[in-house]
């Protein structure tokens, strides 16, 4: 996402920052089965981490949290700043949609203009967050199940209070992102409950209306109920407006000192009676601890997939709150569809899969597959009925697409690793219209610039993003290969292929950058060279799109020996490597690049590979409130620190896993069906001197690759890594599958 983009100060000093040697805590016992415990919500709330804090459940529609005063939407959730109350939609990782459906305890004279407290004693846990509102002397608590958020507040002095709802207060932001309050109604239907909608457009991904409608029922009867409508409190029960307004209500009572009150509030994207429904099925009595049980049932068995053996305490920490942060969306809205009746599943706020897609989906893969089948069926289905899969979709409504068609390499990564229950037959249809049709509006769906690309092999000048959507145009069309032929779409399959080779037609093997030569370059539609484009990070106008020609110069994924060929071979290719990264040219704090640290597998040379690694996995992740780099986006950045602190990572869209260097003496991944992935490390120390492999197994036999194959591991399987303070042989002669390769061939990896 668009992160610090106007703050370049304070992207050079993060920078300038994880340079620098680390040093582990000595190794502890063994980690305990419940992993709830060991998730801190708030690592990553501050340096614009942007992540949710509050209670939720996996993958839950419902994210209960605060709204921080002065930060809001645009920026998420930040450890200073007044609390204005608890809304129930919001996303993490990334900012600009929601804050929508906001109750807030306010105690003495109500003033719906001026509800807003200072906090203390806030606690964030799996499934429970609480906050003491110093303003108010109320201690709140929350907890949700999947599409109920339930309150528990805790008067500390006897007087008047007010349960609040408002409708209006959302973060609106300014310029095309802008979200806005169309209007709503609520009604006050008993001394209990307040039902209504709200109406809302706009927002980060620019979509179209969308409603939510609730449901909000107290335990305790109020005395008395408002309702206000621009600045005017009213006893009137009911309230509407068609306009952006003011517009909310209260249920008021008489407190004694100690008293507590709960609420939960059902959520619906359908229908007023829905929500009620939601709110009455879901959360069926006032046993509010035990709603959070369940809450946390739910995030131990999801964290409980993976084991990690022998990590510190801040270790278990750092990467069971990662694997938190992977789980939090896109969200299952199933049953909550207002466009289309389906018996899929439905999932909504997928911001975006331009994030995602390189290692968030792929860990779901292996860790919860039918999860990731559910999310592949909904991206499928919404091609059905809305004519294209979405690149970002939030608010029932796709856009923004940032970059290439990625839903594409989702389908190639499930295929190739052989994920069941779904339609891969509509799903190839849904990925070669994306290579074949151009959509109305490219940056709500589909491929910008397709007509130049499918013309020339390239997207041409002055198209925006021309640079960045080709190389990721190219991989996509790899993808769509890969399925194409093992679907037994031979012909599609050698057209899609040779689609895969395009990014190198913008490859300008004459253009020189602090001495490395070659780069990728801007291109006019008649084949000459436009002039070179060396911003910094580019942002929609752009050449590139958050990023640079540094990173984007190397991103091929799928033929890291070509890379190796145009750069010069393999000394010259590390001497690029060694100059992007020395000359801070790799930025952790965005996507594009999370595959450069392992390019150096194509070179022969692990060695460099684990030296960079772990340069960012001590510094630039951290156990504190700004211990994530950058904006998470749905926990992109998260399932990367999982990945290769557990040692290895996947070549998204491929079959293929590439060797690192770990962090653990031993992982134990649960795959389902009875199946474990065990990675055991010998000589591992706690101070990463020994941070070399020396030699590898797996399943017994010898690998001398620093990769292996998914079809290796499926059915479960043994990775023994041997480590040594030097650098050895292994993994310096078979570099990782190419396209490139003699005699690459598709449909090797067999489903």
């Amino acid at each position: 996402m668009i992160l610090m983009k106007r703050y370049p100060s304070l992207r050079k000093a993060l920078r300038m920052a994880i340079f620098g040697l680390a040093t582990l805590a000595p190794a502890l016992p063994a980690l305990a089965a419940e992993h709830a415990a060991d998730v801190d919500p708030l690592i990553g709330e501050d340096w614009y981490g942007e992540v949710f804090v509050g209670a939720t459940t996996p993958f839950g529609m419902v994210k209960l949290g605060p709204d921080i005063r002065g930060f809001g939407a645009r920026k998420g959730f930040q450890s200073e700043g007044d609390i204005r109350g608890f809304s129930h939609l919001h996303l993490s990782g990334g900012g600009g949609k929601y804050d929508n459906i906001r109750v807030a305890p306010v105690t003495g004279t109500l003033n719906p203009k001026d509800i807003h407290s200072p906090r203390s004693g806030e606690q964030a846990n799996a499934g429970y967050y609480a906050v003491n509102l110093d303003r108010y002397g109320v201690k709140a608590e929350l907890t949700a199940t999947r599409r109920v958020g339930m309150h528990r507040y805790t008067f500390a002095q006897a007087g008047d209070a007010h349960i609040t709802l408002d409708l209006d207060l959302l973060e609106k932001g300014t310029g095309e992102e802008t979200q806005r309050f169309l209007g709503g109604e609520m009604s006050v239907v008993s001394p209990n409950e307040i039902v209504g909608v709200g109406r809302y457009i706009g927002g980060w991904n620019e979509g179209g209306e969308y409603d939510v409608y609730f449901d909000l029922i107290t335990d305790t009867p109020s005395q008395g109920a408002q309702t206000w409508l621009g600045d005017t409190l009213s006893a009137t029960p009911k309230a509407s407006t068609e306009t952006d307004r003011p517009l909310g209500g209260s249920l008021d009572y008489r407190v004694t000192a100690g008293q507590t009150i709960q609420a939960k509030v059902g959520i619906s994207f359908v229908s007023a009676q829905q929500a009620h429904r939601n709110a009455t099925e879901e959360v069926r009595d006032w046993r509010f601890d035990d709603v959070r049980a369940a809450a946390v049932a739910q995030w131990n068995k999801a964290l409980g997939r993976i084991e990690i053996g022998g990590a510190t305490e801040t270790q278990r920490r750092q990467f069971y709150t990662a694997l938190y942060h992977t789980m939090m969306m896109p969200s299952d809205h199933t049953g909550e569809n207002p466009k289309w009746s389906s018996k899929e599943p439905y999932y909504d706020d997928f911001q975006a899969i331009w994030d995602t897609f390189r290692s968030d989906a792929p860990l779901l893969i292996l860790i919860a597959p039918d999860r990731q089948r559910d999310i592949l069926r909904s991206l499928i289905d919404t091609y059905r009925h809305a004519g294209y899969m979405p690149d970002a979709r939030v608010g029932n409504d796709n856009g923004r697409t940032q970059g290439g068609s990625n839903a594409d390499v989702l389908v190639a990564d499930a295929y190739v690793k052989g994920l069941g229950g779904i339609d891969y037959a509509t799903a190839l249809k849904a990925v070669e219209k994306d290579a074949q049709v151009p959509p109305a509006d490219a940056r709500k769906e589909g491929r910008g610039g397709l007509e130049s690309y499918n013309k020339l092999g390239y997207i041409a000048q002055p198209t925006e993003r021309a640079g960045s959507r080709t190389v990721e145009y190219a991989y996509d069309d790899f993808g769509i290969a890969e399925v194409a032929c093992g679907l037994g779409h031979a012909k599609d399959a050698e057209l899609y292929k040779a689609h895969a080779g395009n990014w190198a037609n913008l490859w300008d093997a004459s253009w020189q950058q602090e001495g490395i030569t070659g780069f990728l370059r801007p291109r006019n539609a008649d084949g000459s060279w436009a002039p070179q484009y060396l911003v910094r990070r580019g942002t929609w106008p752009d050449f590139y799109y958050e990023g640079d020609l540094w990173t984007y110069s190397l991103y091929a994924p799928q033929d890291g020996r070509k890379l190796v060929q145009l750069s010069g071979g393999n000394e010259a290719f590390v001497k690029r490597l060694d100059a992007l990264f020395d000359g801070l040219h790799f930025d952790i704090t965005n996507e594009p690049g999370f595959l450069i640290p392992d390019l150096y597998l194509w070179a022969g040379r692990p060695d460099r590979t684990a030296d960079r690694l772990l340069t960012y996995l001590h510094k630039a992740f951290k156990d504190s409130r700004d211990g994530i780099p950058g904006n998470d986006d749905s926990g992109a950045m998260s399932s990367w620190y999982a990945f290769q602190s557990m040692g290895f990572y996947p070549n998204a869209g491929q079959d293929v896993y590439l060797i690192g260097t770990p962090s653990y003496p031993r992982v134990d991944i649960d795959l389902g069906g009875g199946h474990t992935f065990t990675i055991v490390v010998d000589n591992l120390d706690g101070h990463s001197v020994n941070r070399y492999i020396q030699s590898a197994t797996l399943n017994g036999q010898p690998l001398d690759n620093a990769w292996f194959r998914h079809g290796q591991i499926a059915k479960g399987g043994t990775l023994k890594l041997v480590m040594g303070p030097t650098p050895s042989h292994w993994g310096t002669t078979t570099p990782p599958p190419s396209l490139s390769d003699p005699g690459f061939a598709l449909c090797t990896a067999k489903r």
